[in-house]
């Protein structure tokens, strides 16, 4: 299994949209809006490097309000307790 993390820019009018219609996509898992530079943040989870290139560029970069990705590949879960609490709105 190989997890990207996704840094997604977005037309600021959209963002809602455009982050239903990632969601919506095979291979993503969660999707979540921030604050600072970047828009959103995008889990995807998928078997293999292919699956994530297929995901990212073919589907994801295709979303209208998409203006801008970065794709980052983990190598290592080191805590699945400490990414979740990362990532926690503290529900």
């Amino acid at each position: 299994m190989i997890t990207a993390i996704v840094f997604v820019k977005a037309d600021v009018a959209r963002i809602p949209e455009v982050a239903q219609q990632i969601a919506a996509l095979d291979g993503v898992s969660e999707v979540y809006s921030v604050t600072g530079t970047i828009d959103l943040i995008v889990m995807v989870r998928v078997r293999d490097t292919d699956a994530v290139a297929e995901v990212i560029a073919d589907h994801l970069n295709k979303v209208p309000g998409v203006t801008e990705t970065e794709t980052h590949i983990a190598f290592r879960t080191f805590s699945s307790h400490d990414l979740d609490a990362a990532f926690s709105l503290g529900l």
